[in-house]
């Protein structure tokens, strides 16, 4: 696989592209998704609305986009008085059963 990776995506056929995304989903940073799909283990994903998901991958593509499954969603919302000083925090989550979550909103994926 290391005579794909260091010629430009350019050069290479349909299939040398298709086994070289295959490689980097088994052993690149992609490896955690696809490890999380092959075990139906759950993961933790960080969006950049400061919400947090909890669930297990489905499907993904190579732009990090996910279909997700049996999805628990947490946020914390502050409560404000009319001065607009923040008053108190209230954590709230919500169940999804099937999602689709696209890849640029997603900071960080951790192991569950």
């Amino acid at each position: 696989m290391s005579e794909y990776i260091d010629r430009p995506r350019s050069e290479l056929t349909e299939l040398e592209l298709s086994k070289l995304e295959e490689f980097e989903f088994t052993h690149g940073p992609m490896s955690l998704i696809q490890n999380a799909i092959n075990n139906q283990s759950p993961v933790v994903i960080s969006c950049r609305n400061n919400h947090k998901l909890i669930a297990k991958v489905k499907a993904f593509d190579r732009h990090c986009n996910l279909v997700l499954e049996n999805v628990k969603e947490l946020w914390t919302e502050t409560v404000k008085n009319n001065k607009g000083k923040k008053i108190k925090s209230i954590s709230r989550e919500r169940f999804i059963s099937k999602l689709f979550l696209r890849g640029d909103s997603i900071v960080i994926i951790l192991k569950a």
